[in-house]
């Protein structure tokens, strides 16, 4: 992701940690580990692992000689997400580009991705670059989020966006949630030359102790955050209060529950 402006850093990666890991990440974490079904000797590439929502369901349910390389783009993400995970000898930390992995040809038996295809610029390249490494055989499996239609929660946050800047509205989540056609996937891994696609909506629900730390998550947890201090019209936290109201009014204030949709993907190499 050489060429992607969108980045997690600075004070990003730890209010991403606090309200969106657990509520909506950890949720679809289990359900790749449970499609993945590990195996002896296994050797995984994570991309796009973040802070580690994903690194450490899976590390729950791996062998003790499975190997696991966890990488990301963005070192701000690692960063946070390595104490997370602790120190573990079947892990590799990797800071890397799923668009130009350094990785050998057929190095791994699988790559696991949460929700992070979305944010490849060149998301063909992502999938040649994800079957390069793969051995004959393997499996690519990652999860996309669905639209604004079927996820509320996003839809009310983005709308929130656009009530407090209706000139100029952040765009970021244009971006995680505009992924989700299944004949576009299916169509840049086939060229890619995987096989055996499989595609599914999965709905699941997020839960957290309140809609202020879920805003939290969605307002200063994400580049969101970034583009908001970049207008200098609105004080974030008057943005973050907005976005929980809004949350509120779907799922509750404390706790919060509401529903979330995912696409899931499994392929082979």
């Amino acid at each position: 992701m050489t060429t992607n402006s969108i980045s997690f850093g600075g004070s990003v990666p730890q209010a991403y940690e606090e309200g969106l890991c657990p509520t909506v990440f950890a949720p679809y974490a289990l359900d790749l580990l449970e499609r993945l079904a590990p195996s002896a000797g296994m050797r995984i590439l994570e991309t796009a692992a973040g802070t580690g929502a994903v690194t450490r369901v899976l590390l729950k349910g791996l062998p003790a000689d499975a190997h696991l390389a966890v990488t990301d783009l963005n070192p701000a993400m690692i960063a946070v997400g390595q104490p997370l995970v602790g120190s573990d000898p079947r892990i590799e930390w990797r800071e890397a580009d799923a668009q130009a992995l350094p990785f050998d040809d057929a190095s791994f038996d699988a790559l696991v991705c949460g929700f992070g295809v979305m944010f490849y610029p060149d998301k063909p390249l992502a999938m040649r670059e994800a079957k390069r490494v793969l051995k004959s055989g393997g499996r690519m499996i990652f999860n996309v989020w669905d639209s604004f239609d079927v996820n509320a929660w996003a839809r009310v946050t983005n709308e929130a966006l656009v009530e407090l800047f209706p000139a100029d509205p952040p765009p970021f989540l244009k971006t995680p949630f505009g992924y989700f056609d299944p004949a576009v996937i299916r169509a840049a891994l086939t060229d890619a030359g995987f096989t055996d696609i499989q595609i599914e909506h999965v709905d699941k629900e997020a839960v957290c102790e309140s809609a202020e730390l879920f805003a939290r998550g969605m307002v200063l947890g994400t580049p969101t955050s970034a583009q908001i201090q970049a207008r200098g019209t609105v004080d974030p936290q008057v943005v973050v209060a907005r976005v929980a109201e809004r949350l509120a009014e779907l799922g509750g204030a404390a706790p919060h529950r509401s529903p979330i949709r995912a696409v899931v993907v499994s392929a082979r190499a």
